[in-house]
């Protein structure tokens, strides 16, 4: 008969992952009733430690780094804050690092990540996370965990949110309120969340909408400021030819063109209905409550921590999970009105997307 693992201890013993591991690695710092009903659950379930993978983590920091895309972004900072409070709980501590949606940025955190030795990683990869860098750190013993990204791969968790099926919402939102000239702001399109939202928004609208039109506006970055100059770029078409909805890749994105449209008189949602994708904070209190397609942020956080941490205390034992949370839409003001159809408009079909560089999918 194969002997329990750790998930199974501390499911019997009714406590966390991290308190089994303090059980077995800090017993001090644990109550005794505590530290007793988890020894009670290794004698009755036959618990073995893995010697060998405690071997392969001597002389390792109880250090746990995570890399994002963005620390400046709300949806960033909830994600980091779920695994904050899982790595805590097990007497870790968690390093953050922003790699800026920059590759080599990324690479030099991960080289000094890898030097430091640290007990595991935990990272949102600027491409598509199947890289050899990553490799070479589970060769190397360490754990990584892609968070908010798809994986796939046989030596890595991967926690994230179904994207294609977040732009499915966004864009069948929009279809049912009678857009069919709608506006896809979001970029880099070579970071996969970008264009997972895209191509569920494209594959929405063939369904739904056959005579709707997506025009893509690709941004350099995910942030207010881009926003607000695809905000101009709206402004600056004649008002028969302007999308009459815009889907962002993000909030930050939308609250950029909320400013924008907004400077130019341009009305929200009366005009042009506005969506947004991850349902931050800043969402719900703009001028214009916004519309978002929500994730579970902090819950992404925890959800990869977990995993990370399971991973290293199991060793070879541990079977790797991919797991892919559900987004919801959250309708408020700024896309809660129906399309009025413009004198002169054809179904939608005019207009084109940026001014002498069109992307359309």
């Amino acid at each position: 008969m194969a002997s329990a693992n750790i998930k199974e201890v501390a499911r019997y013993a009714g406590v966390s992952l991290g308190t089994v591991s303090n059980v077995l690695n800090r017993p001090d710092v644990v109550s005794p009733t505590t530290r007793r009903r988890v020894l009670d659950a290794i004698d009755k379930l036959g618990y073995v430690r893995n010697d060998s993978a405690r071997q392969l983590r001597a002389g390792r920091s109880r250090t746990i780094a995570i890399v994002v895309l963005d620390v400046s972004n709300p949806f960033f900072t909830d994600v980091i804050r779920g695994a904050e409070a899982v790595v805590e709980s097990a007497g870790g501590m968690l390093v953050v690092c922003n790699s800026g949606e920059d590759a080599r940025r990324e690479h030099r955190y991960l080289d000094m990540l890898e030097e430091q030795r640290v007990q595991g990683l935990l990272i949102t990869p600027v491409s598509d996370g199947r890289h050899k860098r990553l490799d070479a750190f589970v060769a190397h013993g360490i754990p990584v965990v892609l968070v908010d990204r798809g994986s796939g791969h046989p030596s890595r968790c991967s926690v994230a949110v179904d994207d294609v099926a977040g732009g499915r919402l966004a864009a069948e939102h929009l279809a049912d309120r009678g857009h069919e000239r709608i506006r896809y702001v979001g970029g880099p399109l070579s970071i996969r969340q970008v264009a997972d939202r895209r191509a569920g928004a494209t594959a929405a609208l063939a369904e739904r909408a056959p005579h709707a039109r997506l025009e893509t506006y690709e941004t350099a970055t995910l942030s207010v400021t881009a926003g607000r100059q695809a905000a101009e770029d709206i402004a600056a078409l004649p008002p028969g030819e302007r999308p009459t909805a815009v889907f962002c890749a993000n909030d930050l994105l939308a609250l950029g063109v909320l400013q924008g449209l907004t400077a130019h008189g341009i009305r929200v949602p009366e005009d042009i209905a506005l969506v947004g994708y991850d349902d931050i904070d800043f969402a719900a209190a703009a001028a214009v409550p916004l519309s978002s397609v929500r994730q579970p942020r902090a819950r992404l956080g925890r959800t990869a921590a977990e995993l990370l941490l399971e991973e290293s205390l199991e060793g070879d034992e541990h079977s790797h999970r991919h797991v892919v949370f559900q987004p919801e839409l959250v309708v408020r003001t700024s896309s809660d009105h129906e399309c009025a159809p413009r004198p002169g408009r054809r179904g939608g079909r005019g207009g084109g997307g940026r001014p002498g560089d069109p992307s359309r999918p």
